[in-house]
């Protein structure tokens, strides 16, 4: 079977239009925070995989980051427990502690890992205890009506210091290291952190090009529902003062906006439910998503 004329112009154009982006990111380290419904769609997840694996084998140093919010509320809801969350941070007792260590370093990860890896890719799986490279400390949240008050939401960490020797270490072998967002505290307690500021400490640690969010969302929306992109940090923090950004999307956000005021060169919030959402990104002229500036 063969391609009509038309056809195949358009598929060579696309691969010409890919060049420029090939060579201009080749050996640059790119940030992937990998979640959503990319995690849940069967098609999603191997086409994730694929884009990965791809990013890779064309001289780009992929690192992921993984959340994995419905397959915590899915066992928590088996052992009859219920999901709360505060300024969009897990609540998480002891028990809950144990579940999301289950569910992040043992079976997500493990999955990714395994599906990079039948893509063709050599991925390794790693969590923050792995060679104490994400150290943190219990986080308290501020009280949003009473400013001297603090919010204790149990095992959740903040990020202390991250050493990037281990990540290094697998880029000199190339390896795609997949990591689970938990953190070890002074006496080796494991400390659950949300996956969207662990990426965006980690890209800045990294010095990476690139800082990429996949989300359940076209991107950071106006109060109208259309899609901002190009935005600037100053006007971010405008859209966190007027309430645009609320919710799930506070710790998205404020991470990539650290990120890009700390030296990572574009944070960019993609729709993970558009299959080859990364490719689309990174190796076409209009990208997909929202793209954040420092500048």
């Amino acid at each position: 079977m063969t391609i009509s004329p038309e056809t195949a112009r358009e598929k060579a154009r696309i691969l010409s239009e890919a060049l420029p982006y090939i060579q201009r990111f080749h050996g640059k380290t790119l940030v992937i925070k990998y979640g959503g419904n990319a995690m849940i769609d069967e098609k999603l997840k191997h086409s994730f995989a694929r884009d990965v694996v791809l990013l890779k084998l064309v001289g780009m140093n992929p690192v992921i980051v993984h959340g994995g919010g419905p397959q915590i509320d899915d066992l928590l809801k088996r052992v009859g427990k219920q999901g709360e969350f505060v300024q969009g941070m897990r609540v998480t007792d002891r028990e809950t502690m144990d579940v999301v260590e289950m569910v992040l370093g043992g079976q997500v990860n493990k999955d990714i890992v395994s599906l990079l890896n039948r893509h063709g890719g050599k991925a390794v799986g790693l969590t923050g205890k792995d060679g104490a490279f994400i150290r943190a400390k219990k986080l308290l949240l501020p009280h949003q009506e009473r400013a001297e008050e603090m919010i204790d939401i149990g095992h959740v960490g903040e990020i202390l210091a991250i050493d990037p020797s281990l990540i290094a270490l697998l880029d000199t072998q190339d390896f795609i290291p997949v990591i689970a967002p938990i953190g070890v505290g002074r006496e080796g307690e494991a400390f659950n952190i949300n996956a969207d500021v662990v990426a965006g400490k980690l890209a800045e640690i990294l010095e990476a090009e690139k800082l990429i969010l996949l989300t359940n969302t076209p991107g950071v929306l106006d109060k109208n529902g259309n899609l901002l992109t190009g935005l600037t940090a100053r006007e971010v923090d405008a859209l966190f003062a007027d309430g645009t950004i609320s919710g799930g999307m506070l710790p998205k956000i404020s991470s990539a906006l650290d990120a890009v005021r700390s030296g990572v060169q574009s944070c960019h919030i993609i729709d993970g439910r558009v299959e080859h959402a990364l490719l689309l990104e990174i190796f076409t002229d209009q990208g997909v998503g929202t793209w954040i500036r420092a500048k």
